[in-house]
């Protein structure tokens, strides 16, 4: 099993699947999305394999792989995975098996549904395995363009129209990846001179330390990165998109952008903005934690006037994104400990939101807050997903939310101890408007225009079980995922530390 190529498997598995969809009829209804769920349930057990013989003590990348490909460029078919890549892959798996269960009903061109599907997980797989900056772009670039047919053809919305928030969500996320590629190439071709450039993640996190990536030229680049994954992160003033594109979108589209395509930002942001070009990201750093607040808090505001309830998720969903950008400012070990952990428990969490509204959705025929009420006296079982995401986004204790968000703050308090005062804030922003969606759609009096409403069974429990199960388990095991997550900072502490004690223009003034 040692030399098996584990990583090549779980990104081929769903792609073997979009092949084999591909010949199928378009009438085989039942049978398409069989083999959409036992591709994504193949994949998911290779990758909690790959989770569990991962060698905590030894920490750094393992599974590794590496086959040059375009030798002239320096590109090579590099894969691998850390403490701080495996879980989220993971959580890739997790949130993209569930999608499959709850697109279940999707009966309009549900061949070419599944295919897209499948396409959105294959994208997102690539990006968090590859340790090639050009084959983390190709997987990157993989993940928009479905995002928008998916939108445009399994859509709906009120606010505005599918069509508008496709294209607002394609031009948002390309604009980025178009920030993203002149980062890339600028530090392609500042790293190394000619005849030994690379695009290999490793080789050229070895750059700053040989001298070859000047201050000037770090901060530059970090900047050009820092457009691009702030957009996929939707970090303020780059996140107008993700509200229309969350709430236009088919329900599982939103879970796997909400839940994990977003976090792509984060985690660019870490393995390449801050082990690449470390400089760059201490001169940004105190913008960075500004902009966190300003994400909390705004966010946080204008989430509570919402009434939609895919609206409510998404802004909190860009609010949770700032915990996220000031544990990664804060540039110390426990802080982006906080930050990693924190992507994965608000991917399980917000993925499992969207879930539970798209079940009420298709139940009630409304999202609108003030339409519902009292929906536990009829479906006891969403009401149940409803409260474990509710009660994981404010932070409850015993949830996969508590620990990363405390650990962020934690670390964070060290470095910017106003601004994350101001954002632990947020945390009371979060509880009112968490408490009015629980208690104006499920609690109350029972309300007779729901009464044939059925409760959420057969494959409706898949996503409420699983993502619901991994909310507690990680909850009440945090070391879980907090073990795996500090295994893959530890090679890089002596780097942290370092640049705790390096002046810079900036940086050095605000700390």
């Amino acid at each position: 099993m040692v030399d098996f190529p584990l990583l090549t498997a779980i990104l081929l598995t769903p792609i073997w699947g979009i092949l084999v969809l591909s010949f199928m009829p378009r009438e085989a209804d039942k049978t398409i999305k069989m083999i959409s769920a036992v591709t994504m349930a193949i994949a998911l057990g290779l990758t909690l394999y790959a989770y569990w013989a991962y060698d905590v003590s030894l920490g750094g990348l393992q599974y590794i792989e590496n086959v040059p490909w375009i030798t002239e460029l320096g590109v090579s078919y590099a894969l691998g995975v850390d403490g701080i890549s495996l879980p989220l892959l993971l959580l890739t798996m997790l949130v993209g098996f569930s999608t499959i269960f709850v697109s279940w009903n999707v009966e309009k061109r549900s061949k070419e549904f599944f295919i897209q599907l499948l396409l959105l997980v294959v994208g997102a797989i690539g990006t968090f395995v590859s340790q090639d900056l050009f084959i983390f772009l190709l997987f990157y670039e993989l993940g928009i363009i479905p995002s928008y047919i998916m939108v445009v053809v399994w859509g709906s919305s009120e606010r505005v129209s599918k069509e508008y928030a496709a294209m607002k969500l394609t031009i948002y996320l390309l604009l980025g990846s178009a920030f993203m590629l002149a980062g890339v190439i600028a530090l392609y071709v500042n790293a190394f001179p000619a005849g030994m450039r690379t695009f290999s993640m490793q080789v050229l996190a070895q750059a700053h330390t040989m001298g070859n990536l000047s201050e000037d030229v770090q901060v530059f680049t970090f900047f050009l990165l820092l457009l691009g994954f702030g957009s996929t992160l939707s970090m303020w003033p780059f996140y107008s998109w993700a509200p229309d594109g969350y709430a236009a979108a088919p329900t599982g589209v939103s879970m796997l952008h909400a839940g994990v395509l977003k976090k792509i930002g984060g985690y660019g942001l870490i393995r390449i903005g801050l082990l690449v070009l470390p400089l760059g990201a201490k001169f940004w750093a105190p913008f960075i934690a500004l902009f966190a607040v300003v994400n909390v808090l705004y966010a946080a505001f204008v989430t509570i006037a919402q009434k939609d309830l895919k609206y409510i998720v998404g802004y909190s969903s860009i609010s949770h994104m700032g915990y996220i950008l000031i544990g990664f400012a804060a540039l110390n070990v426990i802080s982006i400990d906080g930050a990693i952990a924190n992507m994965f428990a608000h991917g399980i969490m917000s993925a499992l939101f969207f879930a539970m509204i798209g079940l009420v959705y298709d139940k009630t025929n409304t999202r609108q807050v003030l339409s519902l009420g009292g929906l536990a006296h009829q479906m006891p079982r969403v009401a149940t997903g409803f409260m474990l995401a509710g009660m994981s986004s404010l932070g409850l204790p015993g949830l996969a939310g508590f620990v990363p968000e405390f650990t962020s703050f934690v670390g964070a308090f060290k470095v910017y101890p106003l601004f994350t005062l101001l954002a632990i804030s947020g945390i009371v922003f979060t509880a009112l408007y968490i408490l009015r969606v629980l208690a104006n759609v499920l609690f109350g009096p029972r309300r007779a225009e729901f009464d044939t409403c059925r409760d959420a069974s057969g494959v409706e429990l898949v996503s409420l079980v699983l993502l619901g199960t991994v909310l507690v388990v990680v909850g009440v095991f945090p070391q879980l995922l907090m073990g795996m997550v500090n295994s893959g900072m530890e090679p890089v502490m002596a780097l942290l530390v370092k640049l705790h004690v390096t002046p810079t223009l900036l940086g050095g003034v605000f700390q």
